[in-house]
């Protein structure tokens, strides 16, 4: 059909459809496919009266709009008439405005997008019935070749069909409430007032000539403490308006019935069911600090209408539209829980530097990036970086930074890694291999992995010990080489104990399965097998072997400062002997050393005295710990706060901040630097030093992660797996060639890119007819 959308056109027998819901994402669906088939019936119910709206200005993306455009260019033209555009983004904080161009953003009202949609939606002939309460979503499937269910974050349809939608609804700490203000903001603007009640924060942004959206937002605590919690919404409006005086220049701000909100986050393990289907907020909600409700049910609309004309029936149709958009919403949700997070923890942040505040709040949801930011507003970028103490020409990651007495040359960390590759412990070429290329590479931290106190401490046979002077023999070898073949390189070792998760197989052979032979006994916190009815069951240690556990540590501490490493990390994560103790599901001890966080803290701290006494004062120790368990009754973030501040008071140089592996039925979040909020929370709270660790793969994730403060140094384990030069590359990549990254002599002919053939022809000169 000419002007349709693009797509390869099916069979699916679509030929009545309801749409629940008159919102954007509704109206578009509908139109969309009146347009690819003009036979069809479509029908739109909406309880609401057609200039009924809530909310004020809507913000869409390039990408959306380009998306639009190839697919109805009648409303993309409509749409483009109506647009205020702007590229800058304003951070108002303590007095002082920061301002970032290159963004790029493009706004109208929500009154006005749904009136070009219903004008649209008539003239394709959809039914739009106002005023009029949609039959349930089972009575219409009944006589309806497809449901469109878009009726919302509160959808009855997704209610009423729970057992088949498999909703998961989360709702947040924070309260926000949609107001106006009768003028246009200049700026994207972001402004923080610390009030007697505690941090508020205003989002805003025009979306007409003579109007803007503004947000105010703040803990459910300080909405309380301000006493909005009794206020009507006039009064709020009022007060509201008192707390940003500064960004309103005095004016008034208005509402449109509006009320103080929790945000809910929704999630659906299906998005259809039998000829029903779910789009927009019903299916799934981004928080609107990344400005993506609109965005996604539009895109939702597109690419549902796109796959009914592609596949050969409804079914595959339905199928289709969830597998293209699921991935693309998880990782909008993402993002926007990254975002949501950032500003319900808002006040850790207000004492940094302001540039850096800025830079945090620009990159908090982690699609902003150090270099993707360069780009857009490199002077910005620029300031940062000098605030933030990098010489010039230098990026972030490549600035010193010294724990203790020891100089790091660079910011990058190589993990710790189990390479389950020793025979009784000792390490071996390969250990000099692995360990060796990595600190050829660059890092200025390479880690070992898990370096055992005693036989009985190892996870599998194939781990490395410290446990025998033939060992600390070995491990020279290796620090001698970094030290010599990488000369600015430091090296560190892990101490560990397997505690209940030991005698398993290599993790290739079955990860935390117990060996089929040779197992050897157990010893934990609490009498709790890891895996119940498939691990060892651990003997719970007695005051003895407490004593006896506690002296490994300092031998192997002793044999480690004699083999010349440079830091001792303890590790005290990822449920093994140490980590047992502190966390509440594995820690079931009645004596001094279980019952509270106090308690559970007590061994480890212990163990951490003991081992600081015999380490040399110069060299720096860090702790390893898991900062959720990420199951429910387990250590949770200010369990981790309370944790890494006992460490850092007792002598720790920096907290390595990890996560879960403490409990096989854990539930982490996992998700591009996933970790880094807890690393970023404990730096704040506690003023040590960070290591942030997780999912973090690119040198441009590196920078941006110092730059905004929410690590000291940046550990990644499969990047390194991957490329041994890993840091190297990352400083060609970037055009750096300071001594942050310097290459060995041996290798320095290899610091450029290798050339390669040419894949670019001649561009034609003439075009003849």
């Amino acid at each position: 059909m000419a002007g349709a959308v693009a797509v390869a056109r099916g069979t699916a027998p679509v030929r009545r459809i309801a749409v629940i819901g008159g919102g954007p994402g509704g109206l578009y669906a509908a139109s969309l496919l009146k347009r690819l088939d003009p036979d069809r019936e479509v029908t739109v119910f909406e309880r609401n009266a057609p200039d009924d709206t809530f909310g004020f200005g809507v913000v869409l993306s390039d990408e959306t709009l380009g998306g639009i455009e190839h697919a109805d260019p009648e409303v993309h033209r409509a749409l483009g008439r109506e647009f205020v555009r702007w590229d800058t983004i304003d951070i108002v904080h303590r007095g002082r405005t920061h301002t970032s161009g290159g963004h790029g953003f493009a706004a109208l009202g929500r009154r006005r997008l749904l009136e070009i949609l219903h004008e649209r939606c008539a003239g394709l002939g959809v039914g739009l019935r106002f005023r009029t309460p949609a039959p349930p979503a089972a009575e219409l499937a009944a006589h309806h070749d497809l449901v469109i269910a878009a009726d919302g974050v509160h959808s009855a349809t997704r209610a009423a069909h729970a057992d088949a939608f498999g909703p998961d609804i989360t709702e947040h700490r924070n309260r926000y409430i949609w107001l106006a203000a009768d003028f246009a903001l200049d700026a994207f603007r972001f402004e923080i007032a610390e009030t007697p009640y505690g941090v508020m924060q205003l989002h805003g942004y025009p979306y007409a000539a003579d109007a803007s959206t503004v947000i105010v937002e703040m803990r459910e605590e300080v909405w309380r403490a301000a006493g909005l919690d009794t206020c009507d919404p006039a009064e709020s409006t009022t007060r509201c308006a008192k707390f940003f005086t500064e960004a309103l220049d005095g004016r008034p701000l208005r509402s449109n019935r509006s009320s103080w909100l929790a945000f809910r986050t929704v999630t659906n393990s299906r998005w259809s069911h039998g000829n029903t289907v779910l789009i927009g907020d019903a299916a799934h909600t981004a928080h609107f600090s990344i400005g993506s409700g609109t965005k996604l049910a539009v895109e939702d609309a597109l690419a549902l209408a796109a796959c009914i004309e592609e596949q050969p029936d409804l079914p595959s149709a339905l199928t289709a539209y969830e597998a293209e958009r699921r991935p693309v919403v998880a990782s909008t949700q993402r993002a926007a829980a990254a975002s949501l997070r950032w500003f319900e923890e808002l006040a850790q942040y207000v004492d940094q530097p302001p540039r850096r505040f800025a830079f945090n709040l620009l990159t908090r949801s982690r699609r902003v990036t150090h270099d993707n930011l360069r780009l857009r507003d490199a002077s910005f970028t620029a300031a940062v970086e000098e605030e933030f103490g990098c010489p010039p020409g230098t990026p972030p990651m490549f600035t010193p930074f010294r724990l203790r007495g020891l100089e790091l040359r660079n910011r990058v960390v190589v993990s710790p890694m189990d390479m389950y590759s020793a025979t009784d412990g000792l390490p071996g070429d390969f250990h000099l291999v692995h360990l060796g290329a990595r600190a050829l590479g660059g890092a200025g931290l390479t880690m070992t992995e898990m370096v055992c106190v005693s036989p009985e401490g190892r996870i599998t046979p194939g781990c490395t010990g410290l446990w025998n002077d033939e060992q600390a023999l070995a491990w020279r070898r290796v620090t001698d080489f970094v030290h010599t073949s990488a000369p600015g390189a430091a090296i560190g070792v892990q101490l560990g104990h397997s505690g209940r998760k030991g005698s398993t197989k290599l993790m290739w052979e079955g990860i935390d399965q117990p060996l089929d032979r040779g197992n050897w006994p157990l010893t934990a916190a609490s009498p709790l097998p890891y895996t119940p009815g498939v691990s060892q069951v651990p003997a719970e240690l007695d005051r003895t072997g407490l004593d006896a556990v506690r002296e490994q540590f300092v031998e192997s501490a002793r044999r480690a400062a004699d083999s010349g490493f440079d830091l001792l990390e303890l590790h005290c994560a990822h449920g093994y002997l140490l980590s047992g103790f502190l966390s509440p599901l594995t820690n079931h001890r009645t004596d001094a050393y279980g019952g509270s966080l106090e308690g559970r803290l007590r061994f480890p701290l212990d163990v951490f005295d003991a081992v600081r006494e015999v380490w040399p004062p110069e060299r720096p120790m860090t702790v390893r710990i898991s900062a959720t368990d990420w199951a429910e009754g387990g250590t949770d973030a200010e369990d981790a706060v309370t944790i890494a501040r006992a460490f850092a008071e007792h002598g720790a140089d920096a907290i390595d901040v990890s996560t879960g592996q403490v409990v096989p039925e854990e539930r982490p979040e996992f998700g591009r630097s996933y970790q880094t909020p807890y690393a970023d929370r404990i730096r704040n709270a506690v003023d040590v030093p960070v290591i942030a660790v997780g999912a973090i793969s690119s040198w441009d994730d590196v920078n941006s992660l110092l730059l905004a403060g929410r690590a000291d140094l940046c550990a990644l384990a499969r990047p390194h797996l991957y490329d041994p030069h890993w840091t190297l590359h990352a400083a060609a990549e970037q055009g750096y060639t300071g001594p942050g990254a310097p290459w060995p002599l041996p290798y320095r002919a290899g610091s450029r890119t290798p050339p390669t053939g040419r894949t670019d022809g001649p561009k034609p000169r003439l075009t003849l007819g």
